[in-house]
């Protein structure tokens, strides 16, 4: 029977065996808390379950001390969850069960105004507590019923009987060391897949390992079993799928003691340990008994930043590397990625400087076996030769890299991101500039330069004396004129208002398009400022662009710009030079409403909730039945909501779908969810 096929009635009654044994361990010898008890971090620094396996409590962090529970393997201890783990660790404090019910601690010496911070959250109040055998810290109301338990809010951990329910978390830590949220996280998402990205990322070109369960229209639940077997299944049908299945010879062993945990640690791998203890006392034989997406740190998305890829070294360390023509942000933090050692990039290359007698130049250096996400803007012919891959980037001033795989070109902006070593046969050509100094004759110049000078003059004269006797010839007809550079901008004898930028304009309104504000199904947003104006802007630079299209790329801009909306993003400008594709919008202070929803200390009201849902509705109605020719948005989430300065919602990424190359706006993958795809929130 192949592994990931897992019987139904084998499952439940496995899992209903493992619960009854749980729950006689915990219900025997337990050792209840009363009210009123307390443990501090100079005496008594703990609460142990009758087995002294697990214990709730202080925990030494460097110098100081976190609260958690953790699994006692003599002098050491191994975390299984941390409260408040992005607070900062407590030199001398003392953690309390009150007399009100409520598990709080504060700091000592106490005095009158120390204040107490709950560690619970239970609305009713607690009667008593117990560390229990299985690793889970409870409280108990007067019926001996749990209202609050450590199992609830899993932090980076999962113990056996403990479960990860559908839109639930577990993020790794900074280091073994500093248990604060880190780099990465897994996400039991509403679609029925299980999934790990780079923090603050939820687009599917980020994600880097998922259980491939979407599509299903099931929620799903990750579970660990006492005996080691790891498996999700759906409450409501009978679908399972089991990701591992313990080695029975190692649950039938001798060992006294056997425990397993599910822990996502800091490097982004997610790990399945099992700690056995031959003996009373001794120390356990730890070993992985599962992990994903396997034991080559560089297939973890994120671990060297922008513009640099991830390599194992001979002791299977990873390290980063920088593009050609690119250095680390910080020599000390590799990992933070790479820029531009020559600033000044763009269309303005192989421009010349008189003042400073040098000239840019710009070459393609080769780099071949590395596999970066795709963020192409343009994709050539299958047609296309490794040769014309690199001669087309060359030739194209928005394009800073051109990578050739499987007989396709594809040509890329900076910054590209989670670049590795790998055996693919693509190849990468990155443009790299150059100074080169331009040799001078002094004498000969200064000839040149009268020479050039005079013609100029005469030259102007002509041209002037021409456009006279032009203008008083045709004046009468002039006001039936009409300016032939303004047709693409007006429609229907009205201006749309918007604003032409030249590639130049927004590269240094961006800094070089240093600043991502995001990334979506349309391209990457970054933050930039017009310095004429002094107004911040938002620049988002379409990709996957048809080359060829450019009034049809006017049309759909036109239409976008007709839009006229309180609660619609306002499009201020665009670029189009080359194949290169930008659209200006105004910039929204308070980003977006996933933000507010997901990474916010303090979540919206009720009743902010309630005028966010109005205003986007009343954009979509705008979009639907207001306009001459409606607009569906085919993609309303909370990363498309944006927030202004006065707290009004705006859709953004309306009327983009069209500008894609084939019908890329419905290009879902299973990691992303279904088609027809519509985000809960």
């Amino acid at each position: 029977m192949p592994p990931h096929i897992f019987p139904v009635y084998l499952v439940l009654v496995l899992y209903a065996t493992s619960m009854s044994i749980m729950v006689m361990r915990a219900s025997t010898n337990e050792t209840m808390i009363p009210l009123g008890s307390s443990i501090n971090t100079s005496t008594t620094k703990s609460w142990f379950s009758s087995s002294g396996r697990f214990a709730f409590g202080f925990y030494p962090d460097g110098e100081a001390f976190a609260i958690g529970v953790r699994l006692v393997s003599g002098d050491t201890s191994i975390i299984a969850w941390t409260a408040n783990r992005d607070d900062p660790p407590i030199s001398l404090g003392s953690i309390t069960l009150g007399y009100s019910g409520i598990l709080q601690w504060s700091r000592t010496p106490l005095t009158p105004g120390t204040q107490r911070n709950p560690i619970s959250d239970s609305s009713t109040p607690a009667t008593s507590a117990a560390m229990l055998n299985t690793g889970n810290f409870v409280l108990y109301d007067m019926n001996r019923t749990i209202i609050w338990s450590t199992f609830d809010s899993p932090t980076g951990t999962l113990l056996p009987g403990q479960n990860l329910r559908p839109g639930a978390q577990l993020f790794a830590s900074v280091s073994g060391n500093n248990r604060a949220r880190g780099k990465y996280y897994l996400n039991n998402q509403l679609d029925g897949n299980l999934v790990l990205y780079p923090a603050g990322t939820i687009d599917s070109d980020s994600a880097y390992w998922s259980t491939v369960t979407s599509n299903k229209g099931l929620l799903l639940t990750l579970s660990l079993d006492p005996n080691g077997t790891l498996w999700m299944f759906d409450r409501k049908t009978s679908y399972t799928k089991a990701l591992f299945q313990t080695n029975q010879s190692l649950s039938a062993s001798t060992a006294v003691e056997n425990y397993y945990r599910l822990t996502f640690d800091a490097d982004g791998i997610l790990r399945l340990y099992s700690h056995v203890f031959l003996s009373l006392g001794s120390k356990p034989t730890t070993k992985v008994q599962w992990q994903v997406p396997g034991s080559d740190r560089c297939l973890v998305n994120g671990v060297c930043g922008p513009n640099s890829f991830c390599q194992l070294t001979v002791t299977g360390e990873t390290s980063c590397t920088c593009l050609p023509g690119f250095e680390f942000l910080s020599t000390n933090q590799s990992t933070l990625g790479c820029w531009r050692t020559l600033p000044d990039s763009g269309c303005a290359k192989n421009s010349s400087s008189s003042d400073e007698g040098t000239r840019v130049m710009s070459t393609m250096v080769e780099v071949k076996n590395t596999t970066w996400a795709e963020n192409a803007y343009a994709v050539l012919p299958e047609t296309a030769s490794i040769e014309d891959c690199k001669l087309h980037c060359l030739s194209d001033c928005a394009c800073e890299i051109s990578m050739f795989s499987d007989s396709y070109c594809s040509k890329l902006m900076v910054p590209i991101r989670y670049g590795r070593n790998s055996g693919s046969n693509s190849t990468l050509f990155v443009k790299v500039y150059t100074y080169h100094a331009i040799q001078k004759n002094k004498i000969a110049g200064a000839g040149a330069m009268f020479i050039s000078g005079v013609s100029l003059v005469v030259l102007s004269l002509v041209v002037l004396s021409g456009s006279v006797l032009l203008i008083c010839r045709y004046k009468p007809s002039l006001r039936y004129m009409r300016a032939p550079q303004l047709e693409d901008y007006m429609v229907d004898g009205d201006s749309v208002g918007l604003q032409s930028y030249s590639f130049g304009d927004i590269d240094v309104a961006t800094n070089g398009f240093s600043q991502v504000l995001g990334r979506g199904a349309y391209g990457t947003v970054f933050k930039g400022v017009l310095a004429n104006m002094n107004k911040e802007i938002a620049v988002k630079r379409l990709e996957k662009m048809a080359e060829d299209e450019q009034r049809e790329f006017h049309r759909e801009v036109r239409a976008i710009a007709r839009t006229h909306h309180r609660n619609l993003l306002r499009l201020l400008g665009f670029c189009i030079e080359g194949t290169c594709r930008l659209l200006v919008y105004e910039y929204m202070p308070n980003g977006s409403l996933a933000s507010l929803l997901f990474n916010s200390d303090a979540p919206p009201s009720w009743s902010k909730r309630v005028a966010i849902a109005l205003d986007v509705a009343r954009g979509l109605q705008y979009l639907h039945e207001e306009i001459q020719n409606p607009i569906i948005h085919c993609d309303i989430k909370p990363e498309n909501i944006l927030i202004d300065s006065s707290g009004i919602a705006k859709i953004a990424d309306f009327g983009l779908a069209k500008l894609l190359i084939g019908n890329q706006s419905n290009t879902l993958t299973g990691v992303r969810g279904m088609r027809g795809y519509l985000a809960q929130e």
